[in-house]
C-alpha cells in the first residue's frame, strides 16, 4: 500500500470511529498534530506505533489493509450478533444480502 493510500485509510477509519485527528494523537500519546502529520503524507509511523494505532480503530493489521472492506469495525460486530442467530434466521439474513449484493 503506498503512502497515500495509507493516510487514506487512517483517515476514513478514524472518521468512521468519530473522532477527530487531535483526539486521535492525544489518545494514543503523541503531540495533538501526529496523526494530522501522517494523513496529509508528512510523517510514517513506526511499526510499533501503526499497532497502536490499529488498537485504538478496533482493527486488525490485516483489516487495515483490506481496501474492499470499507467498514471493518461494523463488519466484526455484524459477525458477532450472526453468531447468535439459528440456522433458520442466518439463511434469512443470507437471502437479504444475497438480495443486497445483486441490486449493486
Amino acid at each position: 500500500m503506498e503512502n497515500r493510500l495509507f493516510a487514506l485509510r487512517l483517515s476514513a477509519l478514524r472518521q468512521q470511529k468519530g473522532v477527530s485527528a487531535r483526539e486521535m494523537s492525544l489518545a494514543l500519546g503523541q503531540n495533538t498534530n501526529y496523526i494530522n502529520r501522517i494523513e496529509n503524507g508528512k510523517n510514517y509511523p513506526s511499526m510499533q506505533s501503526f499497532f497502536y494505532i490499529c488498537e485504538y480503530l478496533g482493527v486488525t493489521p490485516q483489516e487495515f489493509f483490506e481496501e474492499k472492506n470499507a467498514a471493518p469495525t461494523r463488519l466484526n460486530d455484524l459477525i458477532v450478533k450472526l453468531k447468535r442467530l439459528t440456522p433458520s434466521q442466518l439463511a434469512t439474513v443470507n437471502a437479504v444480502v444475497d438480495e443486497l449484493v445483486q441490486k449493486r
